[in-house]
């Protein structure tokens, strides 16, 4: 997949656990758990806008763009 989710990383950052920012996301922690792996198929702009509203971020600071076979540097 070309779009890395990078939300692990964010919510390192800002010290946050899965519990806690799925709390105030107002979502299950499995389906938390599937934007952090990487394995969700769509994410819907309002939880989007939620997730960088609670982390002080912004959408690039959450989503990144990868060509496919492109490697992690």
């Amino acid at each position: 997949m070309a779009i890395i989710v990078n939300l692990d990383v964010m919510m390192a950052k800002r010290k946050i656990s899965s519990n806690e920012l799925a709390n105030k996301l107002g979502i299950t922690q499995a389906n938390l758990s599937i934007l952090k792996t990487n394995k969700g198929k769509a994410i819907r702009f309002t939880t989007l806008d939620k997730i960088c509203e609670v982390l002080k971020c912004s959408p690039g600071d959450i989503l990144e763009y990868k060509k496919d076979g492109e490697k992690n540097e």
